[in-house]
């Protein structure tokens, strides 16, 4: 089993900046990568970026040049940090976190935070 709690979500004024933190533990060596996705009320779940456990990345249009996606990794934990710079109301969301590879890591998903931005 695997188990993802975000955190780090808050509220902040356009041009501001948040970090968020996925954790993931348990059985940690089935995620092959982690993805944060968001979703704005009435709006499909965008995927925003991701890093694999080599640090591969890859970002979405709408953030690029400003978030940055980083991975810790130790003995029990992985953790995918995203820092999100120059937000915008736009960016205000759910942001939620999803780990890739086979079971148990694929399919899970975090509880989500929420990202307010203020104009």
């Amino acid at each position: 089993q695997v188990q993802l709690v975000e955190s780090g979500g808050g509220l902040v004024q356009a041009g501001g900046s948040l970090k968020l933190s996925c954790e993931a533990s348990g059985s940690i060596s089935s995620i092959l990568a982690l993805v944060w996705y968001r979703q704005a009320p009435g709006k499909h779940r965008d995927l925003v970026a991701s890093i694999t456990r080599g640090d591969n990345t890859y970002y979405a249009d709408s953030v690029k040049g400003r978030f940055t996606i980083s991975m810790d990794n130790a003995k029990n934990t992985i953790v995918a940090h995203l820092q999100m710079n120059v937000l915008k109301p736009e960016d205000t969301a759910v942001y939620y976190c999803t780990a890739r590879g086979p079971p148990p890591a694929y399919g899970t998903w975090g509880q989500g935070t929420q990202v307010t931005v203020s104009p």
